[in-house]
């Protein structure tokens, strides 16, 4: 069974995340800023392409996910959902929703002349996780867990626009009760690759194929894209095996094959990146964590080979780091090196988080938890993806990297 990645990152976020609230009206000015650029990110849908602009979340809902500006209903109703490679199913807070966030727009279905709920017994709620339809019930509902939270949602479908494509008819869950806040608060659009995730219900507009390009965690602008369709994308960008793990079928799999710090490759056993289609073990790219994590064997590599470079004092851990210091210091690169002899060396902005107060830097990665069934799984995550375009074409089985900067 398969946990959210999001998760792991709580107690790693929370001494980094700022907090200071932002004003609703500091977001609707954001929200603004972005619309001027649609006229560079314009999308062409009889073309099978659209640009959609990304932004972090952190300055407009306090969170760790990146967004995209989205539409749902007739007349289209605007929020910011939080995108997510290793989610299948959308899910929207709805007005009646019991533990939703009461100071951040909602989608009301009572507003949209297209929304309609979906049945027990259709196919599309069988295929959603941890289906619910009590005797005597006939609209389908399902329970998920996100990060530390829960949530139970009706599934629903209605048309979601993303820029000025139109997806008529889109199933996902409308949000109706939610215990816990890490819940995005406007909703979050599933990139995975089960059969309702975005990337199987667009298949006839846009063929499986996106990448995107996430700016800097510390942006504030909607400098980032998604690109939708195969046309558009690099085309001499470098690519790796792209695999699927039976255990975990929805996730995007690479094969790491190596971690070099510096200008050294670490002696990582072969077994702390392999591929295992019974535990689920092996490498995913993820956009929906923020930081890195690698199993055991790997991480303490990755980390004490950092240490013996830095060589500065090291600092009292802070969250889930446990590689700090209380100066500023100059990190060696890090890079993963991937199947076809494809590498991805980090920047210095890929590899240190800076605390929100004081003066305090750390080795922006962690060990996977030993104790979760995550323990075997190697999580290339939002923050070392930052800067780069990352595609993902699946009819082609394969995953590329390329440098790109898209921060502004």
């Amino acid at each position: 069974m398969w946990f959210p990645l999001s998760f792991l990152i709580i107690l790693i976020t929370s001494s980094f995340t700022s907090t200071s609230s932002t004003p609703h009206s500091y977001a609707d000015i954001l929200l603004s800023r972005s619309i001027h650029q649609k006229s560079r990110l314009r999308s062409r849908a009889t073309t099978g392409r659209s640009f959609v602009p990304i932004a972090p979340g952190r300055q407009l809902l306090q969170i760790t996910n990146y967004i995209i500006r989205a539409q749902i209903g007739t007349p289209p109703q605007s929020l910011l959902l939080a995108i997510d490679t290793s989610n299948d199913a959308a899910w929207i807070p709805c007005t009646a929703c019991v533990g939703c966030p009461s100071n951040t727009p909602s989608f009301s279905p009572s507003k949209s002349t297209s929304f309609r709920t979906i049945l027990c017994g259709s196919s599309q709620c069988s295929q959603v996780l941890n289906p619910m339809c009590p005797t005597g019930q006939t609209s389908c509902a399902f329970n998920m867990t996100y990060g530390s939270s829960s949530f139970q949602a009706g599934l629903v479908q209605d048309s979601l626009i993303l820029e000025s494509d139109v997806v008529t008819s889109y199933t996902f869950g409308c949000l109706q009760q939610v215990s816990g806040n890490s819940v995005p608060p406007q909703g979050l659009l599933g990139l995975g690759r089960g059969p309702l995730s975005f990337l199987s219900q667009t298949k006839a507009l846009y063929g499986s194929v996106f990448s995107y390009c996430l700016p800097s965690f510390r942006s504030v602008n909607f400098t980032g894209t998604l690109r939708l369709g195969p046309k558009g994308q690099p085309q001499k960008i470098k690519t790796t095996p792209l695999l699927t793990n039976p255990r975990r079928p929805s996730l995007y799999y690479v094969n790491m094959v190596g971690i070099r710090v510096g200008s050294r490759v670490l002696p990582i056993p072969a077994s702390a990146f392999a591929f295992d289609p019974n535990t689920g073990g092996g490498t995913i790219i993820d956009a929906g964590t923020m930081f890195t994590m690698l199993v055991g064997p790997a991480y303490t590599a990755v980390r004490d080979e950092f240490r013996r470079r830095v060589r500065v004092p090291i600092a009292s851990p802070l969250g889930g780091f446990d590689t700090c210091y209380n100066t500023t210091i100059t990190a060696p690169t890090i890079s993963f090196m991937f199947d076809g002899g494809i590498t991805v060396t980090l920047p210095q902005e890929n590899i240190l988080i800076h605390s929100s107060f004081g003066s305090i830097t750390c080795l922006a990665m962690a060990a996977s938890p030993a104790t979760s069934v995550n323990s075997v799984l190697n999580v290339i995550a939002s923050m070392q993806q930052q800067n780069h375009r990352v595609l993902f074409d699946v009819p082609n089985s394969r995953v590329g990297f390329a440098r790109e900067p898209c921060t502004a």
